[in-house]
């Protein structure tokens, strides 16, 4: 890793309507609009679907590192970002974010072991650690049998973290 600061340019350039590009030195272009919560045409990234991507993809990222670290085998990682946008006095802006997780892992791998790696990777998440709303985790560990058919091994309807931000 490098040493800190880190520093990150991303621009924008529209017209007075359409699609809004956003680059980044040598990444492509991503064209953007409003949601259609607010008026926009859908089907394209927006600036509030690319926050929510921002934690599912920093989460993923976290995770894969607090693993290695840990010597903690695994399989696959799959991740959902909802964020609640809600107006609070004269300001928009987003209360909330829940992670839904699902972790597949060999079989008898240490669940709890897993379930605390997890936790560690939504503490550890720097895009999460910027935003303000609340946020929450809820996890699955899912052990992998030999012949590909899944077995749940740890699952939970409620968040297993919440905290703000």
């Amino acid at each position: 890793m490098h040493p800190y600061p880190h520093s990150y340019v991303v621009s924008a350039s529209a017209a007075s309507s359409g699609s809004v590009a956003v680059f980044s030195p040598e990444l492509p272009a991503i064209e953007t609009a409003a949601p259609p919560q607010f008026g926009g045409p859908g089907g394209v990234w927006s600036p509030e679907t690319l926050l929510c991507a921002s934690l599912a993809d920093c989460f993923i990222l976290t995770f894969r590192a607090v693993a290695r670290a840990a010597r903690f085998g695994w399989q696959s990682l799959d991740c959902r970002v909802e964020g609640m946008l809600e107006r609070v006095g004269q300001v928009s802006h987003f209360t909330r974010f829940t992670t839904f997780a699902r972790l597949t892992v060999p079989p008898a791998t240490d669940a709890a072991k897993a379930r605390e790696l997890l936790e560690r990777a939504e503490q550890g998440c720097l895009i999460a650690n910027s935003v303000r709303g609340s946020r929450s985790l809820d996890a699955q560990v899912i052990a992998q049998e030999p012949a590909s058919a899944s077995r749940l091994v740890e699952t939970s309807d409620r968040p297993v973290v919440g905290r703000r931000s």
